[in-house]
């Protein structure tokens, strides 16, 4: 494919989508990474560097090598007893061994991703909801939380039959290697005692070493003879967004298969063999996993895997135009945080022309940051848009055509798009018409099979009056003349003044153009008479200073409609992320509903001894409120009713 055969136009894509059905597409993931080893067996796939100081001399390894252990890996699975409705969960972190699970896992059952980053209950609570009997994870080492979180979740696991452990001072080679490896059983005797990890799990949990059991399979074939189809379950991806309780996104392996397609008919030449891609982003979402894994597995492109923990390794942003030069990294994924970073970081004599494109997705890109990093670097930022439920990608600004700022591109071939209006209950009423803002509804071969509890399938699903079935992504949006689309928030981001609808991004814009501005977030605080106030939040760029006053008349200047003007700046040291990097809005509104509250409280004079507040799986927002003891509780539950969230009060027991 050559780089002039990349999407530049909605024309272009109506003309892939004509192609597609002559297509004899692959039936699975593992049929895909055959196909890419097919193009290049000795070219390199994927290298690995465990630390950034160490990134001159990583691990690499060629197709033909990287196949060779996926069979082994899926062989090990598959000796296990596991089958293609086995499910197979990882917690991890950024290792060539996850990759290793993730594909080899799908080519024999059902792989579960699972943030390494959740506490113990909430990787208890999503391994029970998955029904998965395997789990890999990594195995005690010093400096490392891991392995105490998943020993505490796997109590509370009934299902769970087998613990595969992966040993990170296997990445540790010659005489520090033999190191590593003492002060690994060292950490695990000094936890468990003498009997180590085994004394740590229930008995009905069969414990084994990841990398002794793959080494101990054939790397030529599946042992399984395994004849997978595309119907079959390829994956389980935890979603839900910020809030709420997270649901499990089934998703076939014809949903997996067709997204690859779709995203590989836009990059053109940008990935296959002889290109260099960084992952960065965590592999336990389906960014890093489809656009900085599967893809370019697919199309024999090289995948260079930078730490543990990705973007957030030590030093990995602060040396990455070192990191670009020296691989020749053509390109590479990441969410607004990362490149507002990067502009922190100067290019200085570094040479960084290999590069071609850097997607950007999770959240929408301020447009001054948009500009700046372009003009700073000459990076093609292609800005694109995509969910869990559709796979990974839905749609993309064209590498050979009109890059629109602010916008999330045209959709991907194969896959329907639009914006419509909905009526109060969810139903259908109509297409928007040119740049009307509506819900944004997808359809195609990459959108998912549904959530695993048919409970989180209700309102999912809209039928237009043609008869066809669209996936309700949530998200508030338009479509231009020319095919491209732009959000305009999420409907639950927006912010409710009045009843006039705030789109947090028209805060968020305007102060991201002040020069002391590196990030900043809008959300809504509770008014009693406006329903909702904008108060925005603010992260200062290194150095830089500017006071909450300043910030706000320069707010009032760029902001031109008067209701969006916040009501407050907050300036915080660090902006609360999520663990792929976006802005974690919930925290900052939690916030303000706590402040909020507790205003409102002591201004009638009622003390308050402790107040929380949390996302609840039935209530939703929910407060909890503690009085001292002997508070007689009318007056603050006549206070609390007035605002729309569910409280929960209590007194103390004592006064002190």
């Amino acid at each position: 494919m050559s780089a002039a055969s990349g999407i530049s136009s909605l024309a272009d894509v109506t003309t892939r989508e004509q192609a597609v059905d002559s297509l004899a597409l692959p039936d699975s993931t593992y049929a895909m990474i055959r196909q890419g080893h097919d193009l290049a067996p000795d070219a390199p796939a994927l290298s690995f560097f465990l630390q950034t100081a160490s990134h001159r001399r990583p691990q690499t390894w060629t197709y033909r090598a990287l196949l060779g252990r996926i069979h082994q890996t899926a062989n090990f699975f598959h000796s296990l007893g596991a089958d293609k409705n086995t499910v197979i969960a990882y917690v991890l972190p950024n290792l060539p061994e996850t990759h290793l699970t993730i594909w080899g896992g799908e080519a024999t059952g059902i792989v579960c991703a699972i943030n390494p980053l959740l506490e113990a209950p909430a990787i208890a609570e999503l391994l029970n909801a998955a029904g998965a009997t395997v789990l890999v994870t990594l195995a005690p080492f010093p400096g490392t939380d891991l392995w105490p979180k998943v020993q505490r979740a796997i109590q509370e696991v009934p299902g769970l039959r087998h613990l595969v452990l992966l040993n990170i001072a296997d990445h540790v080679h010659g005489l520090k290697g033999k190191v590593a490896g003492l002060l690994q059983k060292r950490e695990a005797v000094g936890l468990h005692g003498l009997g180590g990890v085994r004394r740590a799990i229930p008995r009905r949990i069969a414990l084994h070493d990841f990398n002794r059991a793959r080494r101990r399979q054939p790397g030529s074939h599946l042992r399984s003879r395994r004849i997978i189809h595309r119907d079959d379950i390829a994956s389980y991806f935890c979603t839900g967004g910020t809030t709420g309780t997270p649901k499990l996104a089934m998703r076939r392996h014809r949903n997996e298969v067709a997204n690859v397609w779709s995203a590989a008919q836009f990059l053109g030449d940008g990935v296959g063999t002889g290109k260099n891609l960084f992952c960065g982003l965590p592999l336990f979402h389906v960014n890093a996993v489809l656009v900085t894994g599967r893809l370019p597995f697919s199309l024999g492109a090289h995948v260079v895997l930078g730490t543990p923990q990705g973007y957030r390794g030590d030093g990995v942003v602060k040396r990455f135009w070192e990191i670009v030069e020296h691989h020749q990294i053509h390109f590479f994924s990441g969410v607004p945080t990362l490149y507002s970073a990067l502009l922190q970081v100067p290019v200085g004599q570094h040479r960084i022309d290999s590069l071609e494109y850097g997607l950007c997705g999770a959240a929408p890109m301020p447009v001054e940051v948009f500009r700046t990093f372009e003009e700073r670097t000459g990076l093609k930022i292609l800005e694109g848009y995509g969910l869990t439920e559709g796979t990974c990608v839905s749609s993309v600004n064209p590498p050979l055509g009109e890059q629109r700022l602010g916008s999330i591109g045209l959709r991907i071939p194969g896959q329907p798009m639009k914006a419509v209006i909905l009526d109060d209950e969810g139903r259908y009423q109509r297409d928007c018409g040119v740049n009307e803002v509506g819900i944004i509804v997808i359809r195609g071969p990459n959108v998912f099979a549904g959530y695993k509890v048919a409970e989180h399938n209700k309102g999912l699903w809209i039928d237009d009056d043609d008869g066809e079935r669209w996936l309700n992504t949530g998200d508030l949006g338009r479509q231009d003349a020319d095919g491209y689309f732009w959000l305009t928030g999420r409907k639950k981001e927006l912010i409710i003044r009045g009843g006039h609808n705030i789109d947090p991004a028209s805060i968020e814009e305007p102060l991201h153009r002040h020069p002391a501005v590196e990030v900043a977030a809008a959300v809504g605080r509770p008014d009693l008479h406006a329903g909702e106030v904008p108060v925005a939040y603010v992260q200062l760029r290194a150095g830089a200073t500017a006071t909450a006053e300043a910030l706000m008349t320069f707010a009032r200047n760029e902001i031109n409609e008067r209701a969006a003007q916040p009501k407050a700046i907050r300036i915080i040291d660090e902006m609360p992320l999520t663990g792929v990097g976006k802005i974690f809005k919930p925290e900052l509104r939690h916030r303000e509903i706590a402040e909020t509250l507790r205003a409102a409280l002591q201004d009638a004079g009622i003390t308050v001894r402790a107040l929380t507040v949390e996302n609840h799986k039935v209530h939703g927002t929910a407060v909890n409120i503690t009085l001292p003891a002997h508070t007689a509780t009318e007056q603050a539950e006549r206070i609390l009713g007035q605002f729309p969230f569910f409280c929960t009060l209590t007194t103390a027991a004592t006064d002190t």
